[in-house]
């Protein structure tokens, strides 16, 4: 079904940030994994989320919502995950199925794993790799593509790996394994990637070491076999998902949008930092803590950007916005790189070919290259008028559906169901800040 964007004056207004999805998927499966009863408030309730729920309620923990946004989890404490009678199926859940990968290896069971067509299109080898080292089995084909089964091992042997591309997934995925593994399991990372993994086993009692290596390398290790602990605590907002208001608010020519509550963590902070380098001027209020992480209010409006190099030591901490910092770059003067972004091609769809057709189709003057790509800009609103394939791709949709609000002509979209993996509410908050957004 197509929805479309359509040009509107004005956006404003103040919306509270949804649950950050990363630290939601973490709660639900520390929850499960410990002892005792964990109880969340503001927990992201898109489908890939769910789907982490089901998944450990499949394994033996006991998992209910008890309000809006409201969850209690009973974990297994001791006991561990147990095979699950049925397959699991994560939908499009990318961050689910690769987090869960990890939590299975540590323990005797087998589970057959799947996927919806987007996510069984998605490589997993560089998952499941230092797994196998570990000593998981599976039976997925060379080319690491789900569906497949995995049997576990409570005889898990920790490693000590270095990802060959900076990745949040693989390093949760690797430590996790490691959590009930024999021995220590140790992550190398030579740039930092989001943190919220070692932050939330923290806060649910695990130790975990931190070093500095030669040249500069991180060293993040976990001793195995250590009990977790339930825990009550609030989910921050999602500083991805609010990306999208604080676009829109910066490309509308009246803009005054304020998104609260917002997740601000050095590890997610890369399209903020990039958009006040393209000179959005970003304010921000300090709005106190949540599960660990430092809470922010932030206010945008109307800005003139322009065109920048995006500096690649920004690139991992921004992996998930470039779809809609695309489309500020197409509303820039100048030129927008970007390079070193070549994990953009292994999300929910090829997201440099998506950003680049995107932009291509709303008469935006863009390259792609092998790891980013290249915006002409356009010095003001794109012509638009064009109709985006999503992809199955929910940051494709939302960022297409921005760039309508300011566009010169309305951009349509070919599906929006897929929004709801990551960011239910966003054709609502949308409509609460002015946007027409509708079918047709």
């Amino acid at each position: 079904m197509v929805w479309t964007s359509r040009p509107v004056r004005r956006l404003a207004g103040s919306i509270r940030a949804p649950g950050d999805k990363s630290c939601s998927h973490r709660a639900l499966i520390f929850g499960g994994l410990a002892s005792g009863v964990s109880r969340f408030t503001g927990l992201l309730e898109g489908d890939d989320v769910i789907r982490t729920g089901l998944a450990m309620a499949a394994m033996g923990a006991e998992v209910a919502c008890t309000g809006p946004g409201a969850w209690e989890v009973r974990g297994v404490g001791t006991k561990g995950l147990a095979s699950p009678k049925d397959g699991l199926d994560f939908g499009n859940s990318g961050t689910g199925s690769r987090l869960m990968m990890g939590v299975m290896a540590g323990f005797d069971l087998t589970a057959e794993l799947s996927g919806d067509a987007s996510l069984s299109s998605r490589p997993m080898n560089r998952v499941l790799n230092p797994l196998r080292e570990m000593g998981m089995k599976d039976t997925a084909g060379p080319d690491g593509r789900l569906p497949f089964s995995l049997t576990g091992s409570s005889a898990l042997k920790g490693i000590r790996y270095a990802p060959p591309q900076a990745s949040a997934q693989v390093k949760s995925a690797v430590l996790l394994a490691g959590l009930n593994a024999v021995g220590t399991t140790t992550v190398v990372e030579a740039k930092a990637t989001r943190d919220h993994t070692e932050r939330m086993l923290k806060g649910f009692g695990a130790k975990l070491g931190f070093k500095v290596a030669p040249g500069g390398a991180a060293e993040i290790s976990i001793e195995g076999k250590q009990p977790l602990f339930a825990v009550d605590a609030a989910i921050p907002g999602d500083p991805s998902s609010a990306a999208f208001l604080i676009a829109a608010g910066i490309l509308s020519a009246q803009g005054d949008v304020m998104v609260e509550g917002v997740m601000s963590n050095p590890t997610r902070s890369g399209f903020y930092d990039a958009a006040n380098l393209m000179g959005a001027h970003l304010g921000a209020e300090e709005r106190g803590e949540a599960a660990g992480e430092r809470l922010i209010d932030l206010h945008a409006g109307y800005a003139g950007l322009k065109g920048i190099a995006v500096p690649e030591r920004l690139v991992a901490s921004m992996i998930d916005e470039f779809p809609i910092l695309a489309v500020l770059a197409a509303f820039a003067t100048g030129e927008t790189r970007v390079t070193g972004a070549d994990e953009l091609r292994v999300k929910e769809s090829d997201r440099i070919k998506a950003i680049v057709a995107m932009l291509r189709v709303n008469g935006v003057d863009v390259e792609e290259t092998v790891d980013g790509f290249t915006v002409q800009g356009c010095g003001g609103p794109v012509p638009g008028g064009g109709l985006v394939e999503t992809r199955h791709d929910h940051r494709i949709a939302m960022s297409a559906l921005v760039m309508g609000t300011a566009a010169k002509k309305p951009v349509s979209v070919d599906d929006v169901s897929m929004i709801d993996t990551s960011y239910p509410d966003f054709l609502g908050h949308m409509a609460m800040l002015g946007a027409e957004i509708g079918q047709g």
